[in-house]
């Protein structure tokens, strides 16, 4: 799919080893605008460090990213924090919102970083809270919200400076069943509105299943998946 759509992240024969332990060997990866895609593989497989690598927060040992067709590897630190900044979105497993700010604050933030006015970041930060169902929360700190209310007000937040791509770590592993499904419910759907290509590391099986298409992390590349609620295929086997 990702080859028919204007590519957004593409991963070039990237290694990433840390010191001896090699963890991810070979990548090869695409996945273009409009495009939701799972990532799966057990704990410790190496899907943080994906992120992270696609998220230009640690270097490849070898290979090439590509972001909007951009090879990245030559960036100077500026560079790549202004790329981050502008470009990529990311959720966690854990909000990591800031407690003294309520969800308004939390979402205009980044956007003030980004030079915007607090007039228009307010605007775009109530509008994005509004469509994700925390219309009448945005003056409550994070104290004062759920679960699944705080890990909304990351997705928001993530989406804030409108990036092109969304990079999400488990975003709704520290949920209950119920809970995270309605997270990702407004996730995918804002997502989907705006088309952005996002790459969502998950162990949720009925939620990889909903997405676009599926990958695992198998012996250091990255493989195709079939999957449904029960079953995970890896393809070539």
């Amino acid at each position: 799919m990702s080859d028919m759509k204007e590519t957004v992240l593409r991963l070039e024969k990237l290694d990433r080893f840390y010191g001896e332990l090699k963890v991810l060997e070979g990548v090869d990866f695409s996945i273009g605008r409009g495009e939701v895609v799972a990532l799966l593989g057990p704990s410790g497989s190496g899907k943080s460090s994906l992120l992270h690598v696609a998220g230009l927060l640690e270097e490849p040992t070898s290979g090439e990213v590509y972001i909007n067709g951009r090879a990245t590897s030559m960036l100077n630190d500026a560079e790549r924090t202004r790329l981050r900044r502008d470009t990529l979105g990311f959720v966690y497993q854990f909000h990591h919102l800031q407690p003294e700010f309520t969800a308004l604050g939390n979402v205009s933030l980044p956007q003030l970083i980004a030079g915007h006015s607090q007039k228009q970041a307010d605007i775009r930060s109530t509008s994005i809270l509004t469509n994700l169902g925390l219309g009448e929360r945005l003056q409550h700190q994070p104290a004062q919200l759920s679960g699944g209310e705080k890990q909304r007000v990351a997705v928001a937040r993530a989406l804030a400076n409108e990036p092109s791509l969304l990079l999400a770590d488990e975003p709704t592993g520290n949920l209950d069943v119920e809970t995270s499904g309605r997270v990702f419910d407004a996730l995918l759907a804002i997502v989907q509105e705006r088309g952005l290509a996002a790459l969502i590391a998950t162990h949720d099986r009925a939620l990889a299943a909903r997405m676009d298409r599926v990958v695992a992390i198998k012996d250091r590349r990255l493989v195709p998946v079939e999957i449904d609620e029960s079953t995970v295929t890896i393809l070539g086997e």
